[in-house]
């Protein structure tokens, strides 16, 4: 993530500015991700950006009468599809944290 910075001949300032442009730039790339989760063999389907905002719902109008089954439903698609949106920033924010490499080693 740091390749073509030389962390040696930055000041702290200049690594700090780095850092938060390298971390806008990955929030940005993350919010245009789209991740998907279905539930009740396609009955329910989910979709959310990187930002776990919901930009997508699909209900298959046989789940209308049921609304227990419906209720369950979506709470196991919300939780899924959440889910693998945290996965995804965790799995970005230790890509950041692994491109620093011996930041702050002698």
């Amino acid at each position: 993530m740091f390749d073509g910075i030389d962390l040696k001949n930055l000041n702290l300032g200049d690594m700090l500015n780095q850092f938060q442009d390298m971390a806008k730039n990955a929030k940005d790339e993350n919010a245009s991700r789209i991740f998907t989760s279905k539930a009740g063999g396609g009955m329910i389907e989910i979709s959310i950006n990187g930002n776990s905002e919901v930009i997508d719902l699909k209900i298959d109008d046989s789940l209308l009468e049921d609304k227990d089954s419906l209720q369950i439903l979506l709470i196991s698609c919300m939780n899924d599809v959440i889910k693998q949106s945290d996965e995804n920033k965790k799995m970005l924010a230790m890509n950041m944290m692994g491109g620093l490499g011996s930041f702050g080693q002698k």
